[in-house]
């Protein structure tokens, strides 16, 4: 990679991440920690407002805008390839989401490249069981509650048919057993829960903050399911 794609790469993650640190810049591009603080010096004095914060890493000066990065037909292809897989394993609203995005991808291509991508979109076809088709609209809102870390009221019912009504602090989201399911602390329960995200009847995020200061993390209790991963 030669030195100007990769201090395109360098802006590209650090507008992809709040902050990054030059020991993870310098293991993305392989080089030495040196040669960050130079890139990162030729960035700035080609007015990138990037700053720096103790312990945190690096960060671009929030406000500041960036123009649209250009896509290469590669990374194109790989969302469409992406876009098969997300109608397979996710359901109708990050499959909205997805869409939109995907748009704004083919947006920036150039014609040439656009008249490729369409061929492409009709010759990549996933064929997906009938148990795996996720007929809900959950994820989205699930994913919102869980990054702000606010309270979720449920209504859940579970393999007995019954019908509970749960206010609960969402951790995160797993898929397992050819299902997703959040992991939440319950308030009535007081413990957590595994809530196959199916079963979910109706959800709403009330956008208050969690009442627990801390929760355990999630790949900790992904030792505690009855699954190999």
């Amino acid at each position: 990679m030669n030195r100007i794609d990769r201090l395109f790469g360098i802006l590209t993650l650090l507008q992809s991440k709040k902050y990054v640190t030059a020991e993870k810049i310098a293991d993305k591009f392989d080089m030495s920690v040196r040669t960050v603080y130079r890139d990162i010096k030729a960035l700035c004095e080609q007015g990138i407002p990037i700053s720096f914060e103790q312990h945190k890493g690096y960060f671009i000066v929030q406000g500041y805008f960036l123009p649209p990065i250009a896509f290469t037909a590669e990374e194109a292809n790989a969302f469409l390839l992406m876009e098969a897989i997300v109608h397979g394993f996710a359901d109708k609203s990050i499959q909205t989401h997805y869409a939109s995005a995907l748009n704004k991808v083919k947006a920036v291509l150039r014609s040439s490249e656009k008249e490729k991508v369409e061929h492409l979109t009709n010759n990549i076809k996933l064929q997906i069981p009938e148990r795996l088709k996720q007929d809900f609209e959950f994820l989205s809102i699930l994913q919102t509650a869980i990054s702000a870390k606010t309270i979720i009221i449920i209504e859940y019912k579970n393999n007995k048919e019954e019908v509970s009504k749960r206010e609960v602090e969402p951790i995160g989201l797993i898929f397992y057993a050819f299902s997703w399911h959040v992991i939440a602390w319950c308030h009535l329960r007081k413990d957590y829960r595994d809530f196959k995200v199916p079963r979910l009847i109706q959800i709403k995020n009330t956008e208050q903050a969690f009442t627990q200061p801390i929760h355990i993390e999630l790949n900790d209790y992904m030792k505690q399911l009855p699954v190999s991963y």
